[in-house]
């Protein structure tokens, strides 16, 4: 996975607010949202270009994990018959969704510590941010590792 320029400087600006005054706080809100957002954008992008170069089974798998319906049918088959691929997808839906909590944790944080006007609960957010995009990371490393592992080698 190719680093992202978006991400990296959303970072360091994290980094750097988790020093600021609750009176630079005030002053860069709009600046911290604006470059959280673009990074967020660049993330999902790039998930999705890694999701793009997937196969139609794997796509339709994938499809499958995410309905709530077939909760109970992947547990009835993790019972009877392992699928290698089917185990790896399910690694990709579930480092998403961790991804994903970890996003809205940090933005409940932000709204919070805005709400409350705590520095303290902005530092904590900045941090929360900075760790749901390392989860994000993950995940489309994870996503990129499926289109690159041909499905006969899935198995072994």
């Amino acid at each position: 996975m190719r680093k992202l320029p978006e991400v990296q400087e959303a970072k360091d600006l994290m980094k750097e607010a988790m020093d600021w005054s609750a009176f630079k706080w005030l002053w860069e809100k709009s600046r911290v949202r604006e470059t959280a957002d673009r990074a967020n954008v660049a993330l999902d992008r790039m998930e999705r270009t890694a999701k793009s170069h997937w196969s139609a089974e794997d796509k339709a798998s994938s499809k499958l994990l995410t309905s709530k319906t077939t909760a109970a049918k992947r547990q009835e088959n993790a019972e009877a018959q392992p699928d290698p691929r089917l185990a790896l997808l399910e690694e990709v839906h579930e480092a998403h969704a961790a991804a994903q909590r970890a996003r809205k944790d940090a933005e409940l944080t932000f709204d919070e510590a805005e709400r409350q006007m705590s520095t303290r609960l902005a530092q904590e957010g900045c941090k929360k941010a900075i760790h749901s995009w390392q989860l994000h990371e993950k995940a489309i490393r994870q996503a990129e590792s499926v289109a690159e592992k041909p499905q006969s080698q899935a198995a072994s």
